[in-house]
């Protein structure tokens, strides 16, 4: 777990009671462990978050607060315990202000396939984006079934509705903190991106933030049939009806292990076609009322326009998660043509691969398929489409090679924080760093603060007739005036929501077929 900070205590007053926080020797303070939401169980489970509950005299908030139910151990984080329920927390870190200014606000949501994660890694310490001048706040908020689980009669994406009570929280409380209410940037990696992209589409968090970071956005979004097959699988493996009755007899663990079975089946018995490829079985759903419509059609509606977009992916997404072993592996052309299939990918696309990477097995060219299809064209149509509607977007790649270190999922993220040194991000980002990762990271780092302070990280935006590109890489950056690879042409005529689309083609279990 991340150290506690040390030294000068320091006292916070929020709408619901004082706070306690601890001041480091760099004058960096950090409050970990904030409620900003009732514990959402008991009465509550299932059901939006509702306000925290006041409390007396001054909480001590020098350690962060219990995570989300899950599963997973992650190196130098917390577990969740049975029992934990006051997960509903933020994180804030402040520098002292010499001049007295409201600071830029920078607010993390933390990835995990919206399943698994918290914000307590290590590598989310926001104390080096502290010290760049922001005010930084991350939160916990419901995962798996707990958070996306569909259930009949409650709401769908309640760790959605978890991240907007943050906002919410942080509209309210960031001035006693010394953060500037109205320069707030939403910022997330992975499922965490994904949940940027939903807030930006969701009608609840109009004005919540004004400039949004999404690093590796996910293209996958449930439709409430996809939903509910997944809900029927989940609770015939628990042994219960799919209903809010059954659902509710089964206590957190259970519904934890239940969801967990469910994904080790689906290498054999799929819910659907592609999660015999990739078994992430709980995503946002677009439901019509939290979330009306994808992310990528509200953004080329225009719906989230006066939103300043910072979205970036790496070069080879897959390789990560094929390394920690969260995909199915593929090695043979039959196999390719089938999860081409379960994607609805065209044979003219995976021929193009082959073009393109013609002395590449076939393992390469699935997971940069894959990677394309899941993070790498969807973030980047994202920033298109946000500047044909009239929006401002800024588009990055993280490019860095460094000996077998690859430019994988996540390998990012320790860079932009600054926290190459923490517990796990040796793997992350492929071995110690060298004095080129140290700048590098310091380049990053810096966009991000730019980014979130004026709106510019520093290159040139994309516009309706040109895809800019910053590149991050060591010993140094390069800028693509307009993106026009080899690859991405391939991906010119695919539709995105036919995609998706065929999610709910064969659904097994729960749900009827159709999109």
């Amino acid at each position: 777990m991340t150290e506690r900070p040390c030294g000068v205590e320091a006292t916070f007053r929020t709408t619901s009671g004082r706070v306690r926080g601890r001041r480091d020797s760099d004058g960096i303070t950090a409050v970990l462990g904030v409620p900003y939401a009732a514990p959402p169980f008991g009465d509550r489970r299932f059901r939006a978050p509702q306000p925290a509950p006041a409390w007396d005299g001054v909480r001590d908030c020098t350690a962060f607060g219990p995570i989300a139910p899950q599963s997973a151990e992650l190196p130098g984080a917390p577990v969740w315990r049975p029992g934990d329920e006051d997960i509903l927390t933020v994180n804030v870190w402040v520098p002292e202000r010499a001049d007295g200014g409201a600071l830029p606000v920078f607010f993390w949501i933390h990835g995990g396939a919206y399943t698994f994660g918290s914000s307590a890694q290590p590598d989310f310490d926001g104390a080096a984006l502290a010290r760049a001048g922001l005010a930084v706040v991350s939160c916990n908020y419901r995962v798996g079934f707990e958070g996306f689980g569909q259930v009949p009669g409650f709401p769908d994406n309640r760790g959605l509705l978890d991240q907007a009570a943050a906002l919410r929280w942080v509209r309210e409380n960031i001035a006693a903190f010394g953060g500037d209410p109205g320069n707030v940037t939403v910022a997330g990696h992975s499922s965490g991106g994904g949940s940027v992209a939903c807030l930006m589409a969701m009608d609840q968090t109009r004005g919540l933030f004004r400039r949004a970071i999404a690093h590796s956005v996910p293209s996958a979004f449930f439709t409430v049939e996809l939903a509910a097959a997944v809900t029927g699988r989940i609770a015939a493996e628990a042994g219960v009806a799919p209903t809010a009755d059954g659902l509710l007899s089964l206590r957190p663990e259970a519904l934890v292990a239940a969801s967990d079975k469910t994904t080790a089946n689906c290498g054999s018995d799929p819910v659907t076609a592609i999660h015999a490829f990739d078994p992430v079985i709980f995503q946002p759903v677009v439901d019509g009322e939290v979330l009306p419509v994808d992310p990528l059609r509200a953004l080329a509606s225009g719906a989230a326009r006066e939103v300043d977009l910072l979205v970036c992916h790496t070069l080879e997404e897959y390789w990560f998660l094929h390394a920690v072993g969260a995909v199915r592996e593929v090695t043979t052309e039959a196999e390719l043509a089938d999860f081409a299939a379960s994607l609805r990918l065209s044979a003219h696309l995976v021929d193009g691969y082959r073009a393109v990477m013609p002395d590449a097995p076939v393992l390469d060219r699935y997971l940069a398929i894959f990677g394309d299809a899941r993070f790498g064209e969807y973030t980047t149509r994202l920033a298109e489409q946000h500047a044909r509607a009239g929006g401002r977007a800024y588009l990055a790649r993280f490019a860095r090679r460094r000996g077998a270190a690859r430019p994988w999922h996540t390998a990012d993220i320790p860079f932009a924080f600054g926290n190459l040194d923490a517990v796990g991000a040796d793997f992350l980002i492929g071995g110690v760093p060298d004095d080129h990762d140290r700048a590098l990271s310091r380049r990053m780092l810096r966009s991000w603060a730019d980014f979130a302070a004026t709106g510019d990280p520093g290159w040139p935006a994309v516009t309706v007739g040109a895809t800019p590109v910053k590149s991050w890489a060591v010993p140094g950056d390069h800028l693509t005036a307009d993106d026009t690879s080899a690859r991405r042409a391939l991906w010119r005529d695919v539709r995105f929501d036919l995609l998706r689309s065929g999610q709910t083609a064969g659904l097994r279990a729960g749900g009827d077929s159709g999109a």
